[in-house]
């Protein structure tokens, strides 16, 4: 039985553990957490919608479930000429196929002590939560929310669950009373955050600010994060008494001991078919790669898992011989739920245009019923929706 080493636990890899286990491979998963983590539910525990226990699924049972073997252990370096994996606590060699799926690292930022992020470490999303409380247990206060950009590579930036969890908060303080004793701020370095979700959505986003009496700064790029706001290229200042922020993303510091061929952002270039360029038998997947595609692309959960799954199979196809092979890139889309804790926004883009559907009430439990059917599935309990 050819054997499979993954590096990664988030959406990627444990999508690849899952169906190259279906193709009766000998399968091991390495994670520095033991546990799944599901992002996109995260943005309710700020407001105390959901827990740590909500969000995740401990390893042990997915490997049972599934079949594969787990190891608790953090990467340090890959070696990919040596055939060689080097871990915190091991080395590995002993593989037929090796499968980059460790996510992205962070822009860095001056004075990043100074913000949280919802898509930064999972531990970071209940002291966002603490931050909060103490404001209301205040009476009142400055909240900025907000998302960065990487000029070297557009599709590394995650906006998305930085406009939920601000919507979140203010119909959390609405339903508390308290919504006017807050100042609400959404802040970008640029000019339209948001624009490649097309024109409709654009219009639509500046509808809700308005709406929800949220203030936008948008435009100037963030020089330094201070204890009391954030410091922008002309000097400016937006005053904050806690500032959730999410960088953009870039290259693993994984990959700077690595000797895979990257982008200019860091990332692993790959072809379509996830095989990394210049290897046999080495794939990279999810959120570590250089994406390829139109302006508008986008890293996000689904798209890792597509590349997950073509993954599988183009490993099966090889080892039968076979020379059929699946790309990712004409799954490229944009797709998800923008939650607002009292109902949501159906978001889509694709090749031929984007849109952006208010989805009042439903769209909440919409999204609520997504966060269940990913556990549930996840762990076998209920069948897999075709293609989700």
């Amino acid at each position: 039985m050819k054997k499979v080493l993954i590096l990664g636990g988030g959406f990627a890899g444990l999508e690849a553990a899952i169906f190259l286990r279906k193709e009766n491979f000998d399968v091991t998963l390495v994670s520095n957490r033991d546990y799944f983590y599901i992002y996109p539910t995260s943005i309710w525990i700020p407001t105390g919608e959901a827990t740590m226990e909500d969000v995740t699924i401990a390893f042990s049972e997915l490997a049972k479930v599934h079949g594969f073997k787990f190891i608790l252990d953090e990467v340090q370096a890959i070696k990919a000429k040596e055939h060689k994996v080097i871990t915190k606590k091991n080395e590995f060699s002993d593989f037929d196929f090796l499968v980059v799926a460790i996510g992205a690292g962070k822009v860095q930022h001056k004075g990043s002590e100074h913000f949280l992020s919802i898509c930064g470490e999972p531990e970071e999303a209940p002291k966002i939560k603490e931050k909060i409380d103490a404001l209301i247990a205040k009476g009142g206060g400055k909240i900025a929310m907000g998302f960065g950009g990487n000029p070297k590579d557009s599709s590394a930036v995650r906006g998305g669950p930085a406009f939920e969890v601000l919507f979140n908060v203010h119909n959390h303080l609405k339903k508390l009373g308290i919504r006017d004793k807050f100042e609400l701020t959404f802040f970008a370095p640029m000019e339209k955050p948001g624009a490649r979700l097309g024109e409709q959505a654009l219009k639509m986003m500046d509808i809700f600010f308005k709406k929800l009496n949220i203030n936008k700064h948008f435009g100037k790029k963030i020089k330094e994060f201070v204890s009391d706001g954030i410091i922008f290229e002309d000097d400016s200042k937006l005053e904050s008494d806690f500032t959730m922020f999410i960088p953009a993303g870039a290259g693993h510091k994984v990959f700077e001991n690595s000797d895979l061929p990257l982008s200019e952002a860091g990332f692993i270039k790959v072809n379509e078919y996830n095989e990394v360029e210049g290897f046999e038998n080495i794939y990279a997947i999810g959120d570590s790669v250089a994406l390829e595609g139109p302006n508008w692309r986008a890293k996000q959960g689904h798209v890792a898992e597509v590349m997950a799954r073509n993954t599988a199979f183009n490993i099966a196809a090889k080892v039968k011989g076979s020379n059929e092979k699946k790309s990712y890139k004409e799954h490229l889309n944009i797709l998800c739920v923008m939650d607002s804790g009292d109902g949501a926004a159906f978001v889509y883009r694709d090749f031929k245009g984007g849109k952006m559907i208010p989805l009042p009430i439903i769209g909440h439990w919409l999204k609520k019923g997504w966060g269940w059917y990913c556990r549930n599935s996840k762990l076998n309990k209920i069948p897999r929706i075709p293609g989700m």
